[in-house]
């Protein structure tokens, strides 16, 4: 088995369920047969979206390298990071802790195309958003991408500041105005592109339809460093 590394912390509840996610998801009789984890949860890492949004703010990609290479240099040879927004960051943190990295944008496209997905709402950070990471990916595929209005995209970031990262339990209210409007536009499937998002749908119904990301980057991680259960192959919730 390969040793999984983890760049955690960002934010600390979305590390804790991708440790649980792994863990749930391998195919295991004893202690034994589960994948080794070493993770390094870093909270004080500076805030992604701030810094895309204005790159005045402190650049977190300096301290992801930094753990990244401690993390590398304890013997990990894969590196998982729990945030979506990191992505934006994915060639320099590649290319400085010099082990590979799961792409969660690039695997979330691959999943959707290879089940024939036409159409996808992103309900993600303002960052990520703003970016064009998904947008730039799903460009190279028939699937179109449907994103929120400025208004509902509040709404998002609401839930994910103010509420999981807070703390706080979500208003699902925002929730469910977010979903309609980007089911409204099309989408068959929307992706929960934040694992603050993941932590939502952990702990609440949010029905069929919905893509967790860092679902998918925990079934990557599985599949590259041990054995998948097969009833994680499809993660798509319910019934499109």
């Amino acid at each position: 088995m390969k040793k999984l590394g983890v760049i955690g912390g960002l934010g600390p509840m979305a590390t804790a369920l991708f440790m649980q996610m792994v863990t749930e998801m391998t195919e295991a009789e004893v202690d034994q047969e589960h994948i080794e984890m070493l993770i390094h949860s870093c909270p004080h890492i500076a805030d992604r979206t701030a810094y895309i949004l204005d790159h005045t703010k402190t650049d977190p990609k300096p301290e992801m390298i930094r753990v990244g290479q401690g993390l590398a240099a304890q013997g990990a040879e894969l590196i998982a990071i729990p945030c979506i927004t990191a992505n934006y960051f994915y060639t320099e943190l590649e290319e400085g802790i010099h082990i590979p990295i799961i792409n969660a944008i690039k695997e979330t496209h691959r999943y959707l195309t290879e089940r024939g997905i036409r159409s996808v709402g992103l309900m993600a950070t303002s960052g990520t958003i703003e970016s064009g990471l998904f947008q730039k990916e799903f460009l190279s595929s028939d699937c179109s991408l449907v994103i929120p209005s400025p208004e509902r995209q509040q709404e998002v970031m609401h839930l994910i500041y103010k509420n999981v990262k807070a703390n706080r339990p979500p208003q699902m209210e925002l929730f469910g105005r977010v979903s309609e409007e980007l089911r409204a536009g099309g989408a068959e499937v929307i992706l929960l592109g934040c694992t603050e998002l993941s932590v939502i749908r952990e702990d609440h119904g949010i029905g069929g339809g919905y893509l967790d990301v860092m679902q998918l980057m925990a079934k990557c991680a599985v599949e590259a460093c041990g054995r998948l259960k097969q009833e994680y192959q499809e993660l798509i919730t319910g019934d499109r």
